[in-house]
């Protein structure tokens, strides 16, 4: 009796990992990604921190593919104490871009005017990529660091992971 009891209760935390953690929504879903910016030379050496949010219903995930704002795309950055959004980019109505390859993420594509980009090679804008460069007195750029990329797991997929740990806990504890 006790043996069932326990592989009852083991089946529900499984079953309710698996739920959390494997759904798949059949409706599109919005995707969160943090970045940090590592700028090595330059005035400012340090890390800065951003993040971007993206609607990915329209992604096929073959090939290359970009995302903008008319896809939902939001960015925030914090750069040198001032606080930067999608709309700072000089060419708000294109730009700023998310780029993918099959799916994954190559990087962002942003310009803000005699400040700073975050992209790949400047000679394709369109193409995001994981360079920080910074904007001079004469409109040249200078690379000066690097951009990594991390996805923000989802609030259920946390919490389906939480609950299942918890309840093997207790599991434990009963033996």
């Amino acid at each position: 009796m006790k043996l069932a009891k326990n592989l009852g209760v083991a089946t529900v935390a499984v079953a309710i990992s698996f739920t959390a953690v494997g759904a798949k929504s059949a409706q599109a879903a919005l995707v969160n990604y943090g970045f940090i910016v590592n700028t090595t030379s330059g005035g400012n050496p340090g890390q800065y921190f951003g993040s971007f949010q993206y609607d990915d219903s329209t992604l096929s995930n073959t090939g290359l593919e970009t995302l903008g704002v008319e896809n939902g795309l939001a960015v925030a950055f914090n750069y040198l104490g001032n606080n930067y959004t999608e709309v700072d980019d000089t060419d708000f109505n294109n730009f700023p871009l998310v780029s993918f390859n099959n799916g994954e993420v190559l990087g962002l594509s942003y310009f803000v005017a005699d400040q700073f980009v975050i992209g790949g090679d400047l000679n394709t804008p369109d193409v995001g990529g994981n360079n920080f460069f910074v904007i001079g007195q004469s409109v040249n750029t200078t690379q000066i660091g690097t951009v990594s990329y991390a996805k923000v797991p989802e609030p259920l997929a946390v919490g389906g992971t939480a609950i299942a740990g918890v309840m093997g806990l207790w599991m434990q504890r009963k033996n």
